[in-house]
């Protein structure tokens, strides 16, 4: 009869010999060169056992593996192989203190340790009232034109002069009959602030139409009250910055030397005041014809404050009458009759510049009447 054997299941490699002989540890497997003494963690011993229970069921040799290995790595991860100062606490991270070098500073063998930043409060103090700078008087400068030849240059060279004044300074320039176009438009381009003011009165009759033109200035002087220094400036005279600048020293009332182009234009004259220091005690004259004046004066070679017009109380006048030129006087006493209505005599005068000694304007008497203005197309 037949007979069955079993076949034999393979031995285990891991059974236990008599005297050791084929014994195979399984964590000679598992260690380097089948050793166990690099490690000497008491608790080695246990997990080894544990491991060769798993490994035998044979199904779970590769988990233990993973899981031996899982383990080593984290006991040599937490094992103290070094030192390292972790305590940040006790560190000092302050920024060092930054502070710009010592310089010695030399002047004149001094050496300068310290620097103060005080303010020196001295500067800040006001100034004695000697000390206080005034503003500048205004210049109130009356010019009549006319239509004739060379106004338009006259008017030109003029402007060019003012416009190098220091300001204040207004410019009154006065038209008769009806204000054009063409002087409106020179004033504009000067850069000069002016007033651009019409004289109504019919002068055809009068041999000096300039007259009736200064009186409208001064009119509208005195009805707007304008405070300076009055000087009545003809356009074809020749003047100079120091004339202007002087002017602002004037207080009531000041003359000057004007020279001048005689009829015969072969010699020049002087006429205006002789004066010592800034008194006037005399008076140039060459015209015997006009030697029965009272003052010798041009008519651009004086000038006066211009409260004088609107407020009589101030300057004690006696009379409250306006003060104007007359156009029914003889030619050449038109000055001499308005100085009289402004002061009453030299000693209410000043002399300038300084003891009357430079010559600041001229009159040149330029006949333009008879000039032949070509017309347009010429």
């Amino acid at each position: 009869m037949a007979s069955i054997r079993r076949t034999l299941s393979p031995a285990y490699h891991d059974r236990s010999y008599q005297n050791g002989a084929g014994f195979s540890s399984p964590s000679n497997k598992f260690l380097p060169n089948g050793s166990s003494k690099h490690f000497s963690s008491s608790h080695l011993p246990f997990l080894f056992n544990a491991v060769n229970i798993v490994y035998r069921k044979g199904w779970r040799r590769s988990f233990c593996r993973c899981l031996f290995f899982f383990v080593i790595g984290f006991v040599f991860g937490i094992a103290p192989f070094g030192y390292s100062d972790t305590d940040v606490r006790a560190k000092d991270f302050t920024f060092p203190e930054l502070k710009p070098p010592h310089a010695n500073l030399r002047f004149d063998d001094q050496i300068v340790t310290s620097v103060s930043l005080s303010v020196n409060t001295k500067l800040l103090e006001p100034k004695e009232s000697t000390d206080i700078i005034e503003p500048l008087k205004q210049l109130i400068v009356v010019t009549p034109t006319y239509n004739r030849g060379f106004q338009a240059y006259f008017l030109n060279r003029l402007g060019q002069v003012l416009r190098l004044v220091k300001p204040p300074l207004v410019w009154i320039v006065v038209e008769e009959k009806a204000a054009s176009h063409e002087t409106a438009e020179i004033l504009r381009k000067t850069g000069v602030m002016y007033r651009h003011v019409l004289c109504a009165f019919n002068s055809s009759s009068v041999k000096d139409p300039r007259v009736h033109q200064r009186n409208a200035a001064l009119e509208h002087i005195e009805r707007h009250k304008l405070d300076g220094i009055v000087f009545f400036a003809d356009d074809d005279n020749v003047y100079t910055l120091e004339l202007f600048e002087s002017l602002r020293t004037i207080s009531r009332f000041g003359t000057w030397p004007v020279a001048m182009l005689a009829q015969s234009k072969n010699k020049a004259i002087l006429e205006g005041p002789v004066c010592n220091a800034s008194q006037v005690i005399g008076w140039h004259t060459n015209d015997k014809s006009k030697r029965l004046r009272r003052f010798y004066a041009d008519m651009s070679g004086f000038a006066f404050n211009s409260s004088i017009l609107w407020d009589s109380k101030r300057w004690a006048r006696p009379f409250s009458n306006p003060i104007r030129q007359l156009d029914t006087v003889k030619e050449g006493f038109q000055e001499s009759t308005f100085i009289e209505q402004v002061v009453e005599d030299e000693s209410q005068m000043e002399g300038i510049p300084h003891g009357c000694s430079r010559i600041m304007n001229w009159h040149l008497h330029l006949d333009t009447d008879n000039l032949f203005i070509p017309k347009a197309g010429y």
